[in-house]
């Protein structure tokens, strides 16, 4: 007789419980929202989308086929920061325009750069200073850390604590979403230290200096044609001194870009007789490589291969 009593309070007390627990019209219980997270341009927005996976509806304010260092945010572009359970920009001037409309952000905000080891400079030196100060607006920083896999995983695993800090019912899957990505960069940047570790030429002359983080990883030198602003114009005498440098060291392919402007550099090329190759920076993916499902490893890996091909790499 007392178990059974008791039998009868336990089955009451979890009818209890199920009609004090809130539900949708059809008796289930309610789905959590979908946060929303707004990413500067596309190696943040790619972070966010691989962590926060179906939880998170992700909108990366520059387009595919947009070069993202000057950016002009439009009317919807500051709605979305405004709305957004998280934001997360590159500070440094990377994005003038990004970083000010941050500041009305209702959400988190996350600066990419907090906490990275960052470099100095792009490495490119002009012939007056002075001259070019306000055009190339020399950072003192150089932002492109997604260029290095292990600097960039490090940006994965604050994106996962953050959200985590939003929606602390779902942590366990945004941290074992960043974990799985994380361990497919430290494969990438295993393949970056075997593939580059024995190479005819380590000097690395590219476009524009966006290749500090991948030259500092993985023991090259990077020359530049521009600065760390891909629109700077480079003085003659620094486009001699890139021609003299090419010359000296035996430089058999230039490095250009799919998104920022290549006439100087195939003017280099020409003058001085080498090849002239495509390494991306990954700044935005171009709509082709929207099309065929490319992402950032796979577009890393495409670029390796380049890097292989052009320094002569066994």
């Amino acid at each position: 007789m007392r178990m059974r009593v008791i039998l009868i309070l336990g089955s009451v007390a979890a009818l209890v419980a199920a009609g004090c627990a809130p539900s949708g019209a059809d008796g289930t219980q309610p789905q959590p929202r979908e946060l929303r997270a707004v990413a500067a341009f596309y190696p943040l927005a790619e972070a966010v989308r691989r962590v926060g996976g179906p939880a998170v509806a992700v909108r990366d304010l520059t387009p595919p086929g947009v070069e993202p260092h000057d950016l002009e945010l439009t009317p919807d572009d500051l709605a979305a920061i405004g709305e957004a359970d998280l934001v997360v920009f590159l500070g440094g001037g990377f994005q003038p325009a990004v970083e000010e409309a941050v500041a009305q952000s209702g959400g988190a905000v996350l600066d990419a750069l907090e906490g990275v080891d960052v470099l100095e400079g792009g490495g490119v030196p002009h012939a007056d200073e002075d001259a070019h100060a306000d055009e190339e607006h020399d950072q003192a920083m150089d932002p492109h850390v997604w260029l290095d896999p292990l600097r960039y995983a490090s940006i994965v695993e604050r994106i996962a604590e953050v959200l985590a800090g939003i929606a602390p019912d779902r942590a366990g899957a945004f941290r074992a979403n960043a974990e799985a990505f994380v361990a497919q960069l430290r494969d990438l940047d295993a393949a970056y230290r075997d593939g580059l570790a024995s190479c005819e030429s380590r000097l690395l002359v590219v476009s524009h200096a966006a290749f500090g983080y991948l030259a500092d990883a993985y023991g090259l030198d990077q020359a530049g044609v521009a600065g760390l602003s891909p629109e700077a114009e480079p003085d003659p005498r620094r486009l001699a001194e890139l021609e003299e440098l090419v010359r000296s060291e035996g430089v058999r392919t230039i490095f250009t870009e799919p998104l920022a402007p290549a006439a100087l550099t195939e003017v280099i090329a020409s003058e001085v007789g080498v090849e002239v190759a495509v390494l991306d920076p990954i700044e935005a993916l171009t709509p082709e490589q929207v099309s065929s499902g490319a992402d950032y490893v796979s577009v890393m890996r495409a670029n390796l291969e380049v890097l292989r091909d052009g320094l002569r790499c066994v």
